[in-house]
């Protein structure tokens, strides 16, 4: 052992906190180093006299005093804090407990939200996007052209069977036969042309939009059929 460990050992060897082996090596020490015998001798007289000097009572009023300067000291390091405050605190404290187990659930009920409504989105745009006449109100259906008016010509010389091309603002661009029954095709292109003179109709719709569209049109001897 040498000289810096039993000096630091001496205050423990005086007060027999010291392991058998270690007070063994302390002593051994001691017995062939004088410095450190020296020191010990200084502990020892130094513990001798504190022991002998005179114990002092405490003034029997000290405890309560103590205890006064303690709760002023609280008091003024809490800002003269009264119970309202420190019932504020405990609210708060409980309020931030509650609130914690239900923030995830709420954070992600907001992001779902934010990412259903961003998807749809581009469905409302295309739809109010369209350039509407005014005062057309946008159905979000598709429809076919419809019959507006026709003129009161007779067709004459059989049935026929005729397709009409229809264009956004409801004129009719052109036309093809479909069904003739057997009649002579200037004649039948005659009639047909007569009887479309002046015949309107509304136009095909996309969402509320004007589009072409086809319409077929049978023609009778009696009677004049419209379908879409």
């Amino acid at each position: 052992m040498d000289c810096q460990t039993a000096q630091l050992g001496i205050s423990a060897y005086l007060d027999c906190a010291v392991s058998p082996e270690e007070r063994r090596e302390l002593v051994q020490h001691m017995a062939i180093c004088q410095k450190c015998a020296s020191q010990s001798e200084r502990y020892r007289a130094l513990r001798e006299a504190v022991r002998s000097l005179p114990r002092r009572t405490p003034p029997p009023d000290l405890i309560v005093r103590l205890r006064v300067a303690a709760s002023k000291a609280r008091v003024q390091a809490s800002g003269g804090a009264d119970r309202w405050c420190g019932w504020r605190d405990r609210f708060h404290l409980a309020l931030a407990n509650l609130m914690r187990p239900l923030a995830l659930p709420a954070a992600g009920g907001l992001c779902s939200a934010i990412f259903l409504f961003a998807t749809l989105v581009p469905t409302f745009c295309a739809a109010f996007a369209l350039d509407n006449t005014p005062g057309d109100v946008p159905t979000m259906l598709t429809t076919e052209p419809t019959l507006k008016f026709m003129a009161p010509v007779a067709f004459f010389n059989g049935d026929a069977v005729v397709d009409l091309k229809i264009d956004e603002q409801g004129r009719i661009v052109n036309y093809a036969i479909v069904d003739a029954a057997g009649q002579t095709s200037d004649q039948l292109r005659h009639n047909i042309e007569n009887s479309l003179l002046f015949t309107e109709f509304w136009p095909a719709t996309a969402f509320g939009k004007p589009i072409a569209g086809t319409i077929r049109i049978s023609f009778r001897s009696s009677h004049i059929d419209v379908r879409g």
